[in-house]
């Protein structure tokens, strides 16, 4: 039922996925989101998965290969990993990624990106990368790291594809609209390498305020929108080999 409202959807807002083809002759950023114990790790909080999920699994698969082919050319990464205070919790939901817990840590498969010299991690407070990179003096760790590297392409991995993805990607489009990014020109989201979570109608019957959140419509649906503000939405990631002199 749920595979026939997505066909649905789908057939309703469709929107068209490339393939991109990157090179060292462009250069590109990867952002990976919040791909942390808290939102992905079987049963490590209280919006963690409670088994395994087969776009979990295949986002942190994919966003893991990316970010060895970035890592072995030396390519600039930021991921963003989601921290709050506990005295500074994220309404509507429960208490989760507690800043200092195991929670707000990358996954143990991404974990080795702490230790390369290419990555900056940002620990974030809130929804949005851009935002969560704003600092007391003014400045955003995100747009520093942009120009600092004369980024012109930003490849978007992580979780969740129609929440945080897509509130950062928005922000960063506008961003660069207004020519706060340059030389940024181009955004692409990885479909393969965003996953967001499910929360089906069955569920949300027996909980308060609870609101049905069925995971591939709703990754659809942040895809969808993150076109709809300009972003390219890529069905596979590829490399070309740099050309021999």
């Amino acid at each position: 039922m749920v595979l026939q409202k997505v066909d649905l959807l789908k057939n309703e807002i469709p929107f068209e996925e490339e393939s991109v083809v990157f090179s060292e002759d462009v250069k590109t950023g990867l952002v990976l989101v919040d791909i942390i114990n808290g939102f992905c790790t079987v049963g490590a909080g209280n919006l963690a998965p409670r088994e395994p999920n087969r776009q979990i699994s295949e986002m942190i698969t994919e966003s893991a290969r990316l970010a060895t082919v970035f890592c072995d050319n030396e390519w600039p990464i930021m991921a963003f990993l989601d921290s709050h205070h506990p005295d500074k919790l994220e309404h509507p939901y429960p208490p989760h990624c507690i800043t200092g817990t195991d929670e707000s840590n990358l996954v143990p498969a991404l974990q080795w990106l702490e230790r390369e010299q290419n990555v900056t991690i940002r620990r974030k407070d809130c929804y949005d990368g851009y935002l969560g990179s704003m600092e007391e003096d003014g400045s955003n760790v995100f747009v520093d790291w942009v120009k600092t590297n004369q980024i012109k392409t930003l490849l978007v991995a992580g979780i969740c594809t129609d929440i945080c993805v897509l509130d950062f990607v928005c922000s960063t489009l506008s961003a660069r609209n207004r020519g706060f990014l340059s030389p940024l020109e181009d955004v692409v989201v990885y479909s393969r390498g965003c996953a967001t979570f499910d929360f089906p109608v069955s569920v949300t019957r027996n909980t308060k305020d609870g609101i049905a959140h069925p995971q591939e419509l709703m990754h659809h649906v942040g895809l969808y929108m993150a076109k709809g503000r300009g972003a390219k939405i890529a069905r596979e990631v590829l490399f070309s080999a740099p050309e021999k002199p």
